[in-house]
């Protein structure tokens, strides 16, 4: 799971719709893979900031901390809301992961996942870093 910082998050549509949300991630230069993404409050967890968290549906090797992560949201799984326990919680994230993989084996989203979007050219960087 990757956070986005809070300048990141101040910088989302502040009209989008808190939720679940999937598409694709890609962490600096490697590999497009699917994601499901959370963006809100966290009920559960009774954060007081709004919170963009991606779920990269894959095993890295290392941690990324500090690597450019490039997502595309490509569609909406359900609104967020507030869990009993946290083996509920765990429950719906499973959920939501396995609607997402669903999704994105989609032709139209599938697509996405090859968008020079993802692809900086050799040796350019974003944002100076």
């Amino acid at each position: 799971t990757a956070n986005f910082s809070e300048q990141v998050v101040e910088s989302f549509p502040s009209d989008i719709s808190t939720g679940i949300y999937y598409g694709w991630a890609c962490v600096g230069n490697g590999d497009v893979h699917k994601m499901v993404l959370s963006i809100g409050w966290n009920p559960f967890y009774k954060n007081i900031k709004k919170s963009v968290e991606t779920h990269i549906i894959h095993t890295f090797k290392e941690d990324f901390y500090g690597e450019i992560l490039s997502i595309v949201i490509t569609g909406y799984i359900r609104p967020e809301k507030n869990f009993d326990s946290l083996d509920a919680l765990i429950s719906a994230i499973q959920e939501d992961i396995e609607e997402a993989k669903r999704q994105l084996d989609l032709p139209e989203h599938l697509k996405l996942k090859e968008d020079n979007f993802f692809h900086l050219p050799e040796g350019k960087t974003v944002n100076n870093h």
